[in-house]
């Protein structure tokens, strides 16, 4: 049962991008997030960017995925441009092969989209392949709803928004986040 999983982020730092190229080269990694070596560039140059905050996920003390949180207009792109000021996107992937499809990757969205609408961001963005249907019930489980189909830098796109109001029950954040 995923509830009974203690889940936490913290900061990524430089010493975790030996771990984040060992992710980027798993398969199902790389099938949604492409070149590895490429990715792992963006990653790196972006580790120390104030405007994007990047998250290694655990579960149980074992990390076993990334998130990335971001203001949409601080990297402009047109399936974003219509979205208010301040709305957050997320990107995210579960790296360790043995804890897909056990709903881990909905439980630490959920707990970031809620952190991120507590803290006042009037939205909540992904935008997942639309072949990937994993990621889009994943993210539909996490409280995430389809808004449209897009065209992104990288291709087509299902621009999904968060439409979760417990958001506004949590004053202090979701119950058990240690997200700093």
């Amino acid at each position: 049962m995923v509830n009974a999983h203690d889940y936490a982020m913290r900061p990524a730092t430089a010493d975790d991008l030996p771990l984040l190229a060992r992710w980027l080269r798993a398969p199902a990694v790389r099938r949604w997030w492409g070149d590895p070596e490429r990715e792992l560039r963006l990653l790196e140059e972006d580790l120390n960017d104030p405007a994007m905050t990047m998250l290694i996920a655990s579960c149980d003390g074992r990390a076993i995925g990334y998130l990335q949180e971001y203001d949409v207009h601080a990297w402009p792109q047109a399936c974003f441009a219509h979205l208010p000021p301040g709305t957050r996107a997320i990107d995210m992937f579960i790296g360790e092969a043995d804890m897909l499809g056990a709903g881990h990757g909905s439980a630490l969205l959920r707990r970031l989209a809620l952190r991120l609408k507590t803290a006042g961001a009037p939205a909540v963005a992904i935008d997942p392949d639309p072949q990937n249907a994993r990621a889009i019930r994943a993210y539909e489980k996490a409280g995430f709803v389809i808004d449209r189909p897009v065209e992104t830098d990288e291709g087509a796109a299902l621009l999904m928004l968060f439409r979760d109001t417990l958001a506004d029950s949590f004053p202090g954040g979701p119950p058990g986040d240690a997200t700093p």
